[in-house]
């Protein structure tokens, strides 16, 4: 990782995006303390310091903070996270929005993508009054003179904060170093280390004792052993063996040689976690905003409420709850690795495009059987990856029922983890680009 870091700095073109990048990491932060016009910053920390805000602890983890202190980042990027899964299911119903997402080329994402920040506006915008609403009914001096105007103003500042997170992501992905969206999911999780490194410290040296000091090196080695077996999972790839047939073109022989087809056991990367996790704190973020009172009600709202905040918090949540929020939270992760997997990789088109270079995989016919061989292996792969990344996710959920108070969620190492993965493979390969390496060796 350190040469590959060094290499890109040699080279001129990737040092400018890594500079260019890092400059838009910067004005992300900076965007993270300039709080919504109309907010009295003094009362809201005064009335939320000795509280835990049970709404969703991953929303204000990926924002870097930003939500706590009511920052125009306050949403974070997760309105456009909403919207993406929503257009992507939608292509699954409507023929013309799959048509365009498969079929229409560079045009086709280009009107996907321009849907998708459509939706992102309107979710932002309704998320955006919800929040209002809430703050102006539930803390008092939060909000300087509520009223229609401040609303106005308000509601503004929280859209027009997201549509920058939006024009910063595309900024990344297309001018710097690509992962956009996840490069600054990553910042904002990244940004909190600090204060998580003091916690632990705290935790092993206030008060001291051979106790605290086991307890705390037992969750640094903890951390260690997780992010080793997220590297693991997601650099691991199960190679299929394909063979070229010879071919004789005028007076020469093309062909015969020997190849593989690298297949990921967690090819979906890390957007079937944020998925997932956006879609668990979805409904509570929705009763917060729009029915405050359920949160400390009885009935329906209030089971449903405690059912999605168990992801993020135990504070008030019941052992049913959280174990009902993990099996979902499971089964969430397993069924966006299988969506978002068989939407970026197609068997069929593998199959095609290895039968009409005249290659074939060893005992395996040519043609449709050929990709039902590649459609078995990856629904297995599949699964593992999939089953593999949601257990680490879950596992630290019911650690929070004990005496520990860990900083970091297996959601967020997950997140950390598999975006610094991608984004050293995006660098290597725009060092391979760059230096031919492939042609040299």
């Amino acid at each position: 990782m350190l040469k590959t870091l060094k290499n890109s700095l040699k080279t001129p073109e990737v040092r400018k995006k890594l500079l260019l990048t890092l400059l838009l990491i910067v004005v992300f932060r900076f965007g993270c303390f300039i709080v919504v016009p109309s907010v009295n910053s003094e009362e809201l920390a005064n009335q939320l310091s000795g509280s835990t805000n049970t709404l969703a602890g991953l929303v204000n983890t990926i924002s870097g903070g930003a939500f706590s202190r009511l920052s125009i980042f306050a949403m974070s990027i997760t309105p456009y996270i909403t919207a993406s899964i929503i257009i992507q299911l939608l292509a699954m119903i409507f023929p013309a929005l799959e048509n365009l997402t498969k079929e229409g080329g560079e045009e086709g994402r280009k009107k996907i993508n321009f849907y998708t920040k459509l939706l992102t506006l309107v979710l932002a915008a309704i998320e955006a009054i919800g929040i209002y609403v809430s703050y102006s009914t539930s803390f008092a001096n939060i909000i300087i003179n509520p009223g229609l105007k401040t609303g106005i103003i308000f509601v503004l500042a929280l859209v027009t904060g997201t549509s920058i997170l939006m024009w910063l992501g595309d900024q990344i992905t297309n001018k710097g170093i690509g992962n956009g969206i996840s490069m600054l999911i990553f910042v904002g999780i990244v940004s909190r280390l600090p204060s998580a490194a003091l916690k632990v410290f705290r935790m092993a040296f206030v008060p001291f004792n051979t106790v605290n000091l086991l307890i705390a090196l037992a969750v640094v080695i903890g951390a260690i052993l997780l992010v080793a077996g997220v590297v693991f999972v997601q650099e691991a790839e199960r190679k299929i063996p394909v063979q070229y047939a010879k071919k004789v073109v005028g007076r020469k022989m093309y062909g015969g040689q020997n190849t593989h087809i690298p297949m990921k056991l967690a090819m979906a990367g890390v957007m079937p976690i944020i998925f997932a996790s956006s879609f668990m704190t979805f409904p509570a973020m929705l009763i917060q905003i729009f029915n405050p009172q359920a949160i400390t009600g009885t009935g329906f709202w209030n089971g449903l409420y405690q059912l999605s905040i168990a992801t993020s918090t135990s504070q008030g949540v019941s052992i049913g709850f959280t174990i009902a929020n993990a099996i979902i939270y499971l089964l969430l992760i397993v069924g966006f690795t299988y969506f978002y997997t068989y939407a970026t990789f197609n068997p069929a088109e593998v199959s095609n495009t290895i039968k009409k270079n005249g290659g074939f995989i060893p005992g395996i016919r040519a043609g449709k059987p050929t990709s039902d061989y590649i459609k078995s292996v990856l629904s297995k792969l599949t699964l593992f990856g999939g089953v593999f990344l949601s257990i680490i996710a879950v596992l630290p959920m019911f650690a929070r029922f004990t005496s520990l108070d860990l900083a970091f969620g297996g959601t967020s190492i997950l997140i950390v983890v598999g975006v610094a993965l991608e984004t050293m493979q995006q660098l290597e390969s725009q060092l391979l680009v760059r230096h031919y390496k492939g042609f040299l060796d």
